[in-house]
């Protein structure tokens, strides 16, 4: 199942880092695995990934973001948007679970009416990548954003960890449904007798 990690140390986000083996090549991860890291984010056009966002000449950047790259070694993009949104799902239930409101909309979550997170999911010619963000701090962010630290989250590692947790009960979780639930075939009951009118 899927591997996860906390890098204890500053590591800055600039969108180039969202690309297959990168966990593998830097951190000696080897398969499915989601890390962690803190670090000052600047995605320039040229690494950003969502088309509307490139046509809107928009950019992301925080002076300290709360980073998570996913990585899961299949082909299908639509999982990869699912898997996305589970994972925003799990952030927002471990802030609510701090006492800390948040509102989904789409792939980004907002405190407060202000954005919290940025996220894209694509897919390369191994693998589906996940990056999603979470602002630490928001001075000269482009956008009104809320952060972390102003939301009362001062232990980050601990916060990252029990995200990063959440998501990989919740894939273990649905890979036990998949394995104990019995099939269905067309015109037999699941007891395995004929339907009858």
């Amino acid at each position: 199942m899927v591997k996860t990690l906390y890098i204890n140390k500053s590591i800055n986000y600039s969108g180039k880092e969202l690309e297959p083996h990168w966990i593998y090549r830097n951190f000696d991860i080897l398969g499915d695995a989601v890390i962690a890291f803190c670090g000052e984010t600047n995605v320039p056009r040229s690494f950003m990934l969502d088309q509307t966002d490139i046509l809107d000449k928009a950019y992301i950047y925080s002076p300290l973001m709360l980073n998570f790259i996913i990585e899961h070694f299949d082909n299908d993009l639509n999982l990869a948007l699912y898997r996305q949104r589970m994972f925003l799902i799990g952030i927002k239930d471990e802030l609510e679970q701090l006492g800390i409101p948040v509102v989904r909309r789409v792939e980004a979550l907002y405190a407060n009416n202000r954005k919290l997170t940025v996220s894209v999911a694509s897919s390369s010619n191994v693998s589906t990548l996940v990056h999603t963000g979470i602002n630490i701090e928001t001075t000269g962010t482009p956008v009104k954003a809320a952060g972390l630290a102003e939301l009362g989250v001062n232990d980050i590692q601990s916060f990252a960890e029990n995200v990063m947790l959440r998501y990989r009960v919740e894939l273990e979780q649905i890979y036990d449904a998949r394995c104990r639930v019995r099939g269905i075939i067309a015109g037999h009951s699941p007891q395995g007798s004929m339907l009858t009118k």
